[in-house]
Formats: C-alpha cells, sequence, structure tokens
C-alpha cells in the first residue's frame, strides 16, 4: 500500500477540530495549527501533532488543509513570510474549506501557482453536527487533477463531494447554499411562531411538517433547536451574517436579483445588531418572536 499524505491542517474551530480528528481516525497523520491552546490539546488528545507555527505545520505537508472564519483569515494565513505560500513545499496542495468571497479564492490559486502550490476552494454545508458524522456536502473548485487527488481525503470528512468548476466555484455554489438555507431557516422559524400563537402541538407539527414537501435537512437539523430554543452554536450568526454579505454582493457582480434573500439578510443583520451574533443561526427564531410581540430571554 502507498503511504498516506502527511496533512497540515489549519484552523481548529467548531467544524475543523472534529473533521482533522475524523481523518487522524481514518489513519492519516495530521499536523495542525490554531490560536487557541485548548484546540491544539486537543488535537494531540486525539492523536494528531500541535505545532507551534503556520510554517512548522505546512513545511514537510502533502496536502494543507485551511478552514477559518472568512477572506482576511484566509489571506491572514496564506501570505506573508510566516505564511503558507511561502513556507509550503512546491507540489504540495493547498485545500481551502473555509467559505470566502469567490474572488478570494482565485486571487488565491494564482498566488500559489507562482509558488508552485497547488488550490483547491472546498467550503462545505452541514454544520457541526455534519462534521462529527463526516456527512458533510463540499463543493470545490479547481482543476480535475488535483480533485482527483484530493478526493480520498475529502471522502473521510463528507458524503457528497462535488466538482462544481474552475476555481472560485466551490465558493459560489456554498453562497447559494447559505442563501437557501438562510431563507429556509427563517420560513421555519416563522412557522413555529406561527403554530405556536395558534395554540398547535409544536412538537407534533413539526413531526408531521417534515414528512411532506416542507420537509428538509435544515428542518431536520434545527426542530430541536427550535423545540428547545437551544441556539447553542453549530454555526453562528456572525457567520452567516458574514455569508449573506458574500452572496448578496456576488449576485449584485453577476446581475442576479434576490428579493427574498436582501430581506433575509437583513434580518440576519438585525439579529446580529442585537446582540445575538454568537448564537446558532437557528436563533432567527428569536428575530420573528420579537417582531410577534413575545418575549425573549437572554
Amino acid at each position: 500500500m502507498s503511504k498516506l499524505p502527511q496533512i497540515a491542517w489549519i484552523g481548529l474551530g467548531i467544524m475543523g477540530s472534529p473533521m482533522s480528528e475524523n481523518l487522524i481516525k481514518a489513519g492519516y497523520s495530521v499536523t495542525g495549527y490554531t490560536l487557541e491552546r485548548e484546540k491544539l490539546d486537543r488535537l494531540a488528545a486525539a492523536g494528531g501533532t500541535a505545532a507551534a507555527s503556520i510554517a512548522e505545520a505546512v513545511k514537510d505537508a502533502d496536502i494543507i488543509i485551511t478552514m477559518v472564519p472568512a477572506s482576511p483569515q484566509v489571506e491572514a494565513i496564506a501570505y506573508g513570510e510566516d505564511g503558507i505560500l511561502a513556507n509550503a513545499r512546491r507540489g504540495a496542495l493547498l485545500i481551502d474549506m473555509s467559505s470566502i468571497t469567490p474572488q478570494t479564492s482565485v486571487d488565491l490559486a494564482a498566488a500559489a501557482a507562482e509558488k508552485g502550490v497547488r488550490v483547491l476552494d472546498a467550503p462545505v454545508s452541514g454544520g457541526e453536527a455534519g462534521a462529527i458524522e463526516a456527512v458533510l456536502s463540499i463543493m470545490v473548485g479547481g482543476t480535475q487533477d488535483d480533485f482527483d487527488a484530493a478526493k480520498p481525503i475529502l471522502d473521510v470528512l463528507g458524503k457528497t463531494i462535488v466538482l462544481c468548476g474552475p476555481h472560485g466555484s466551490g465558493q459560489t455554489v456554498k453562497a447559494a447554499n447559505q442563501l437557501i438555507v438562510a431563507v429556509n431557516i427563517q420560513a421555519c422559524a416563522e412557522a413555529v411562531v406561527f403554530l405556536e400563537k395558534s395554540g398547535v402541538d409544536l412538537a407534533a407539527a413539526l413531526d408531521v411538517l417534515g414528512g411532506g414537501l416542507a420537509g428538509s435537512t435544515v428542518l431536520a437539523r434545527k426542530t430541536g433547536n427550535f423545540l428547545n430554543r437551544d441556539f447553542k452554536p453549530g454555526f453562528r450568526i456572525d457567520l452567516h451574517h458574514k455569508d449573506m454579505g458574500i452572496v448578496t454582493d456576488a449576485a449584485r457582480n453577476v446581475g442576479a436579483a434576490l428579493p427574498v434573500g436582501a430581506v433575509v439578510a437583513n434580518l440576519v443583520a438585525s439579529l446580529r445588531a442585537q446582540g445575538d451574533g454568537g448564537l446558532d443561526h437557528s436563533a432567527l427564531l428569536r428575530g420573528v418572536e420579537r417582531l410577534s410581540g413575545q418575549k425573549v430571554e437572554g
């Protein structure tokens, strides 16, 4: 059997930690770096190696995977003398799984090519639960050869892995994903408040709705959040606010109208302005409750 590639993982947050651990369980050697000491300790406890810097993490890696919050963080870890491109070996494959602007991905691929580093943009959908269960949907932008090289690793992390086109295409599809998810959560939140104010058994109602045409992965994943008012972050409002900015800007650039998406983007922004940015995006329910005159705890 051929030796498995050495992996460097940069960014060990809510998504990155369980994803890197799934690679370790699959037999890969993973060296990680992140800013939080406790996340590095978690990686080491799972069988990985904690690095003291980005340069140390990536210097011997065949595959470098990044999972950070937004474009500024991707640029911060990729560029500069302490960044990935200055310290990765020629021929390494950088798989950026962050959710960022398509243009950032295109620019990163061009800069990396000058250093002999290959790049894929490979954002994911499925949230913390999908990361833990390794059932993420992964939308990829880049070349077919690089996608084929990355596929065995991506298969460990997700269930639906699709090459969507050239560099930036994965991010474009992820932006569309976030548009659909936000609108879906908002619709579910409005239905929850409507049902409760009507005196219906909410658990029973959501159960039967989930079995019909109104059913969705969003409803299945978030029903517990709605019923229990549990908004512990799996995907924070702050991040969805960032993603709604990406999709509205990208849509404007190509001349696509997002009439409903624009309204939901404003509702996400409103919720964030009211101090709920650190909560799970299912907390859109709190915004509907406020608009409906209900008292919201916290």
